[in-house]
């Protein structure tokens, strides 16, 4: 970078943030940054506070201090609905789809928005379809009727609706079968090539390390360490230390 360059802000900042659900100090000072149109792995243990720094940046719950940037501005105190239409969409580990109503229902949610033609809305339902061909055929169906893994890729094919900038995915293939997970991971090539931005929280390791341009690793609460997913691999004492495996 030249002396005068203007350095590039990151799309999604986390700065020192303190959450807590009532008393309970989850997250210490967390940080961490997502550029633009990269993936970040986000790995720990169970109950480290991967999720909830997934739901603070989300506005799902609001941190006791520090604050949230989006492509340089604070959204700290943002609800999660006008973050969505900001551009952060958010997958969570319970995939939230409505089980009553059909694929196209659910897909629907995501499109019905100020500024939308009928042709936009159509382009947008065939790239999802092109995506994931399950969901056009049981695009009748009532989404509680869908295996884990179409429910898990309807939810991911919801949020793509709002055409997010960055997505937030939580465990998206925790439960699935191994061709589902592989599934899983092309479409986060496909975002990753399309300049979607993701924050990945996944107990699947090699999958993390092999989508992933940098990990951080959580612990109590806190980052413990930071760096690029290829400098780690299965079985460093790093990844021993902080995962077990």
């Amino acid at each position: 970078m030249t002396p005068d360059a203007t350095p590039i802000e990151p799309l999604v900042a986390v700065e020192d943030v303190h959450t807590y659900y009532g008393k309970s100090h989850i997250l210490h000072g967390v940080s961490l940054h997502v550029d633009s149109g990269e993936v970040v792995g986000l790995l720990g243990r169970n109950g480290v506070g991967k999720s909830t720094t997934l739901k603070t940046i989300m506005g799902l719950v609001h941190p006791h201090r520090g604050k949230v940037l989006f492509a340089g501005k604070p959204i700290t105190s943002l609800p999660a609905h006008k973050l969505a239409r900001l551009g952060i969409g958010y997958v969570p580990e319970d995939r939230r789809i409505f089980r009553l109503l059909t694929v196209m229902e659910n897909l629907r949610t995501g499109l019905d928005r100020h500024g939308m033609t009928e042709a936009r809305k159509q382009e947008l339902l065939e790239k999802a379809f092109s995506y994931f061909p399950v969901l056009a055929e049981r695009r009748n169906q009532a989404g509680g009727t869908l295996s884990g893994g179409e429910q898990q890729m309807l939810a991911i094919a919801r949020a793509m609706m709002l055409e997010p900038k960055i997505i937030l995915l939580d465990e998206p293939t925790e439960g699935l079968m191994p061709r589902m997970v592989s599934q899983i991971r092309q479409i986060i090539d496909v975002l990753h090539r399309e300049g979607v931005a993701i924050l990945l929280v996944e107990q699947n390791v090699p999958l993390t390390l092999e989508a992933s341009q940098r990990v951080y690793i959580m612990e109590k609460g806190a980052v413990r360490h930071h760096c690029p997913a290829s400098a780690l691999k299965i079985g460093d004492p790093l990844i021993q230390q902080y995962l077990g495996v």
